[in-house]
Formats: C-alpha cells, structure tokens, sequence
C-alpha cells in the first residue's frame, strides 16, 4: 500500500501543472519543494507558446491574464540567436506571448492545484529517490525532520541538478557553452534618457540603442519591461566558467558591461541580478521504470523563452497518461508513448536553440552573412510563419498510427466554433474537464456507435462546425488528435481505424447496453462516466 499515487519532486511551473492535470484525472498527487515559500524573484518576466493554447483550453488563460500586466497577444518579434525575428507581417502569428513574471505563474498554478486538491509540501527537499517493482520511494527530509513517503510514481520537475534523474541513473549528455550571460532588471537613473524608440541616451556617452548590440568582445542587450524597468544582459565567453553559489552584485554586471561595450553605463537600483551558463542536454530517457522526468530535468536549451513553455507542456502530455497507470486500464505501452512523444518535442526544441547558437556565437565576416542572410529569408511568409511555429513548439505532430494519412492526425486539435442544440461552444470550452473527446462532426451514427463501448472513459459529442476539416476527431486529453475520419470516409474502414485507435489510447472496451441515439445535425450527445476506470 503505497502513500500516495504520484510523488512530484519540484513545484516550479512543470511540477504545479503536472498536480493540477493529476488532480482533473483523479489521481492523489504530493508535491515536495526545497524552497519553503514561493518563489520572489523573477526568473523568467513571461511566456510563450503553445503552452497558451493548452492553458486557454483548461480554462486557465484569463485567471492568469487577470494576474498579469496585459493580456497574451501575438508577439511582435521574437530574440533568435542575437536577432530579432519580426512577426508583425503575419495577420495570424504562430507564437502568442504572455507577460506574466514567473513568481505570478507559480502563484496561480499553486492555488489551481490545491484548490483541486493536491497536496503540496514546501521547505521539503528530496535526498534520495528509489523504486523496485511494487513501487517508488523518496528520502526527504522536512521541517520535522527525515522521513519518507511511497507512490506508484515518482516524476522528477526538480531542475537540471535533478536528484530524480541522478538517482534513475538516466545519463544527460549534451554541452555546457562558454557564454556566461548576467542579467539585471534596474531603474533608471537621471542621467539616462530614454527615447520615443527605446533607445537610450546616456549623459557623456551618447545613444544606445534598445536591442542587441555586438561587439568583438561580447553582446549587450537592452529593453523595456511592462513594469517600466530596464532589462540588460551582457554575452561573454569565459571558458574557466563562474561561480553559480555566489551570488551576482550590480558591481559585476556594470564590471561585464564596460567590457562588452568599452563604456561605463549607469545603472539605477536593482530589482534582479543573475547569471547563467547556456547548456544543451536533454535526457537519453524520459522513464526508467517507475521514475519519468519533466521539464529541465528532461532538457535544457542554450536559449531563453523555451523552457516553460516546453516543461509545462511535457506535464499535460504526462498526466493523463500516468493516470490511465495508476487507475489500472493503461494499454500496455502507453505510458511509454510519453517518451516517445515528449523526447521528440523536446528534440525540436533542442534543434531550434543550437541554430540559435551558432547564430549568435560568430563574430567575424561570415558569421555576419549568416545572420543577415537568415533575416532575408523571413522576409517571406511562408519562411516566417514555419519559423514561428517552430519557436512556439506548435508544429509539433506526433508520429501516430494514421493509415489515412490526415494532414490532422498527431497534430494540435485547432479550437473549432461548434453548434449544438445547446448553444455555441468550441473545442477550447470540451477541453476544460481534461478527457479524451470523440467529435462527430458530420452526425454518423457508425462512429458513435463504433465508440460506445469506450463511453467510460471518452466524452462523445455531436455538433456542426462550418468547413469541417473531417468528419470525425479523437481527441487526447492533451489537445492532440489521436484519430480522424475524413470527410465522407466509408463506414467500415472508419469504424476499423477508430476501434484501434480507442484500443491503442485507452484501453480494453466496457460492454454496455445503453442505446447511442443521434440527435440530429447540430446536435450535442454526451455520455458521461460513471467512474474514471
């Protein structure tokens, strides 16, 4: 008999959203954090990605829009590999940003998990995680003292120094760069002039402008935040390396600036400093037995703006997936799918960020044609929107079984406008309760009848959308489209792909004698679950 069903080591924002989405399939999940309060220090001042879609899609994005400075929005441009991408030219751009500091995320996703009833233990660290065929055990030690807890699972969120992977024996190969990157939010002071445009004119030494500034001996960056402070980071290669347990001082970020820029600029009072080293590493497994890692413990990427939005992202892919294990009816492989999805997720990541890298790092003539070259090239739309797409994590398909070959299939479920005989709804509103969704699009009675066995675990809607772009969709309960019929595809292959696909994704099928009725075009039908087995 264990303690709980799921241990959580790490309540940054992949931890807190793995609890919430543990939580809306039923399972009891702890939560164990070194630190012994919230976070106060920014560590990231936003986010993007499709991790916006995911949480419009549970209902979240307007409790943290209210908790946020502004509300998401597309971005305007996006920093890749010391330029800036312009995304104003598309009328619908890929990648939608969020300015919301992290201590403010972590708050909200905080209260949303224990208001759905997780249990989570701060100034409790993790000294030890094992695990043998019953089950998995962590050695923590708390404010009372040492003591351990036992679960079905434990799922490591505890940061690229994760003790959950050390302690799987998962290897972490990747490099460390010799970029170390101080970063400062400050005021500013009287001697500094901010223009219409950003830039800044400095008393005695002239302009600066807000961007990037590159010189042979490193790269400056200046800008705006919403809260009216200014953002600066200085880029130096030092291969020795620093110090991450001591602690910057603004004498050491002004110390990094002279020697990028040859100038000293004045600095007003700060309300963060830190530094950084950029590493590419991402975990040559997600699971080893009983143990998955999530988050930076999975992977970290040499650029800024990626991790939450892929961290939180491998939560939601995991949650349902490891409920299905601890509630007993998982098809066998599925939790295993988890890997392979969220490994290649993470792998587009990692591809898109050391092409950052090697943008950035060149400073003679050719480095120079490069970056100009790839700006030229997002001058086309088409070049830009892939590029933006691929920034937002929202090209990513899952390679799925698909014998139909549906362009649909593996891919984001897009947030269709649906009709019913209730009134107006839309995929986003289905996807609030985090279960798996089959949506007749075209009132086929063969595919609801197809599903009915599986009415246990999946909710069947009827309704129309305008332009449908199939007839049918099985959707995961983390957006992601399992299963498409085409427009007008005949009833016994639909109904074969459809079977496999239920069987595939959510287990053996639940004899039932209740009656499928259609309700017509333009109708919903819901079958509810008695239970969640």
């Amino acid at each position: 008999m264990t303690d709980v069903d799921v241990i959580i080591v790490g309540a940054g924002p992949t931890g807190l959203m793995l609890a919430a989405e543990l939580r809306l399939a039923g399972v009891r999940p702890v939560v164990l954090e070194r630190q012994p309060r919230l976070r106060e220090t920014p560590k990231a001042n936003g986010f993007s990605g499709q991790i916006l879609e995911l949480l419009r899609y549970r209902g979240l994005l307007d409790r943290l829009e209210a908790a946020s400075v502004d509300r998401s929005h597309p971005a305007p441009g996006f920093p890749f590999g010391g330029v800036q991408v312009d995304l104003q030219h598309l009328a619908d751009s890929p990648l939608r940003v969020l300015g919301l500091p992290q201590p403010r995320l972590e708050q909200v996703l905080d209260e949303r998990a224990r208001e759905l009833g997780a249990e989570i233990r701060r100034g409790h660290e993790v000294v030890g995680v094992g695990q043998d065929d019953a089950g998995a055990t962590v050695d923590a030690r708390g404010p009372g003292g040492p003591y351990r807890v036992t679960a079905r699972y434990v799922v490591g969120c505890d940061g690229g120094r994760s003790r959950s992977r050390d302690s799987a024996g998962i290897p972490f190969p990747g490099t460390t760069y010799p970029e170390v990157n101080r970063l400062g939010q400050v005021t500013v002071p009287d001697s500094v002039t901010v223009l219409d445009n950003g830039d800044l004119d400095v008393a005695g030494l002239g302009r600066i402008r807000a961007g990037f500034t590159r010189t042979d001996r490193g790269v400056f960056a200046c800008g705006w935040l919403a809260s009216g402070r200014l953002l600066i980071q200085t880029t130096e290669d030092e291969p020795a390396g620093v110090d991450d347990d001591t602690p910057m001082t603004l004498a050491e970020l002004r110390d990094s600036i002279r020697r990028v820029l040859g100038v000293d600029l004045p600095l007003g009072e700060p309300l963060r400093l830190s530094r950084y080293q950029f590493q590419a590493r991402q975990a040559e497994r997600y699971r080893d037995g009983r143990i998955l890692l999530a988050g930076d413990a999975a992977h970290l990427f040499p650029a800024t703006g990626i991790g939450i939005n892929t961290g939180m992202t491998d939560a939601v892919n995991l949650a349902w997936k490891l409920a299905a294990a601890v509630h007993g009816w998982a098809p066998a492989g599925l939790l295993d799918t988890y890997h392979d999805e969220r490994h290649f997720a993470g792998a587009r990541a990692l591809l898109q960020t050391q092409a950052q890298v090697a943008l950035r790092r060149g400073h003679d003539p050719a480095a120079e044609a490069l970056r100009e070259l790839f700006l030229e090239l997002l001058t086309d739309e088409q070049p830009l929107r892939r590029m933006g797409a691929l920034i937002a994590g929202a090209d990513i398909r899952y390679p799925l079984p698909n014998p139909n070959h549906h362009a649909l299939a593996g891919a984001f479920a897009p947030d269709l406008p649906l009709r019913t005989n209730h009134g107006a709804t839309s995929v986003a509103e289905l996807m609030r309760t985090a279960r798996p969704i089959l949506l007749d699009l075209a009132d086929r009675p063969d595919v609801r009848e197809t599903a009915r066995d599986w009415q246990h675990r999946i909710d069947i809607h009827t309704a129309e959308t305008d332009h449908r772009p199939a007839d049918a969709l099985l959707i995961r309960p983390d957006g992601h489209i399992a299963w498409v019929a085409p427009v007008d595809e005949p009833t016994d292959t639909a109904a074969a792909a459809l079977r496999e696909a239920l069987s595939r994704w959510f287990g053996t099928p639940r004899k039932t004698t209740m009656p499928v009725i259609s309700l017509g075009g333009g109708s919903a039908l819901r079958h509810t679950r008695p239970d969640r087995g």
